[in-house]
Order: C-alpha cells, then structure tokens, then sequence
C-alpha cells in the first residue's frame, strides 16, 4: 500500500521513485514540512485546542472522530469540512455524519489563526490532523508526531461518507474488513476502537443493544436504560465509558472485557472472536495501547486522496478557493 512508503523513501531510490508512479506516494509529509513556512503552526493548533478541550472535554472526543471521518472517505484531504450549497452535495448530511460530527467551530478558530500567521500556506487536512492528536494529549491520552504536507480536496461526495464509514451495528468480521480496505490491520483497527474510550454517543445508536443483546452487563444495562427509554430520547446521550468518561486511557477496554461495551460494533471486539486477546492485553496494560493507538492514527493519517482527485491549500475550510 502507498501508504507505507515513509517520506525519505520515495526521494532516496530510484526504485522507490518508480513505485511512486504506480502507487499512491506520501514524499511529501513530513514532520518538518512546515519548519521554514510556517513554523509555530502547531502552537497556534495547540492555543484553540486547550481551551477548547478545558471547556469542554467531549470537544476533543469529536474531533478526534471527525478526523476519522475524513480519513475514511478519500483519505486525509478535509473533504468533510467542506459545506453543502445549491450545486453541491459533500460529507457533512451523510448518515454518519449528520447531527453526530461536531467541531467544525473549533477547526474554523485554529484556520483563522493559523492564515493570520501564514496565509494560504497550512491545508485544512494538516489543522485536523493536529487537532486530532491534542485532543488525545489533552485528554490524557499520548502524543505522537504528525507527518505533515495534505492538501485540502476540492471536492466530496456524500455517497461515499455512506459507503466507507462503519456502523454502529457493524459486526466485527465487517469493522476487520472495513479497515483492511484502508490498509490498516485486524490489530489496528482494534486499538483506533480505543478512541471511544472518551466521548458520548446518542440513544438512537445503542438502543438495540441495551435493549435487545445479552451478552451485556445487567447492571450497564438498566443504567443505561435510565436515559435511554425505548421510545423517544434519541438524541439523548451517554458516555462510551462511564468511569473515566473524559480520560484517554484503555479503560474501554476493560469495559469490553466485563460486558460494558456501548455500541453493539465496540462489544464485538470482545465476543468469543479473533480479537478477544487483543482486547485482554489492552485492558491489562494502557501503556501497549496508547503505543499501538498513536501508531495507528499516524498509520491512518497518511491515507491520502484517490490519484486525479483536485486538491488545494483551502482558505476557508467550509468552501473551495
């Protein structure tokens, strides 16, 4: 896969350089991408992320997610962030999307600071690539470097969101199968699951499960029941993980393990399947997690738009320049 080509690879050899014609070639992230352009970007990212995550921690679960959501759809190219108008259709109304994907503000605060710094250098795809790992360190959670040097798509399609993102009905052969299409592995794509370690989820999207599975914790059950009758209160919300809900950490995990999984596709990661031994050792040792998680988010970071896609350094990160 493209992916796995680092950033010196493709400019050292010559072989490498010929892969890059018939693969999808990442040359150009980098970690120092911006050093000369615009080198305090990831302070600035850094300034709006803090106080947003202080105000309000489940900010940080939802752009960790949005920026799994744009990663899933075409790569890392910001294409969810660009706004429907009367010509055009994008990411934001797709199934998954709509009134669940939050945080389009914050991304909007860090592009009008960072154009204030650096005009018209910095993509939308890099500013959510950032944000997405400080809303893991801000909320406990590790820290990794980003590869930087995306462009923002010029384009998007909703019909892809519906195709490409996972349920929360999803089985797990399904969510193993989803994420091989991406090129990231069965281990990978359990410990990207980990992001729901933090983070709410709405009533509409577990009510089958806490109302209709058995193998659930009784007690998570009626709890969860409370909130979530079984008619009406769709939008209301619980956390994926109720005893250390804004904490990155691998308590998820141990939810797994003692039945107490959220959504039927986070329990189906520990259900007498083939990662039901994965899930054992991140629930018995955070530090093996957090390392796999920051590996696999730079891993899926790097997914980069399909060959021919239009791309662009957008100036405002709702339309195209």
């Amino acid at each position: 896969m493209g992916f796995l080509f680092a950033a010196r690879g493709c400019v050292v050899a010559a072989a490498l350089l010929w892969l890059c014609v018939i693969l999808p070639c990442h040359a150009k992230l980098s970690t120092r991408f911006y050093a000369r352009t615009c080198p305090n970007v990831e302070a600035i990212v850094r300034s709006v992320m803090a106080p947003a995550v202080a105000a309000e921690p489940r900010m940080g679960a939802s752009i960790i997610r949005l920026f799994f959501h744009d990663c899933f759809v075409n790569g890392c190219d910001a294409s969810i962030l660009l706004d429907d108008t009367p010509t055009f259709t994008g990411e934001k109304n797709a199934g998954a999307n709509v009134n669940s994907v939050r945080g389009y503000e914050v991304i909007d605060a860090i592009k009008a600071r960072v154009e204030a710094a650096c005009k018209a250098t910095v993509s939308c795809a890099d500013i959510v690539a950032l944000a997405a790992r400080d809303a893991v360190n801000l909320l406990r959670g590790p820290t990794w470097n980003v590869p930087l040097g995306r462009k923002d798509s010029r384009t998007a399609t909703q019909s892809a969101a519906n195709a490409n993102l996972p349920g929360p009905g999803s089985s797990a052969a399904s969510l193993v199968s989803a994420f091989a299409a991406k090129g990231l592995s069965a281990r990978e794509m359990t410990a990207l699951s980990g992001a729901h370690t933090v983070g709410r989820a709405r009533c509409l999207l577990f009510r089958g499960r806490i109302y209709g599975e058995t193998n659930i914790n009784a007690t998570f059950a009626a709890a969860r029941q409370r909130t979530c009758p079984q008619a009406g209160g769709d939008d209301n919300l619980a956390p994926f993980d109720d005893r250390t809900p804004d904490t990155f950490d691998n308590a998820y995990y141990t939810n797994l393990v003692a039945r107490r999984g959220l959504l039927h596709s986070d329990q189906e990661l520990f259900n007498g399947g083939s990662q039901d031994a994965l899930v054992r050792k991140y629930s018995g040792n955070g530090k093996i997690f957090a390392g796999d998680f920051a590996k696999a988010m730079v891993k899926m970071g790097v997914l980069m738009p399909a060959s021919g896609t239009p791309t662009e350094v957008r100036l405002n990160c709702r339309k195209v320049n």
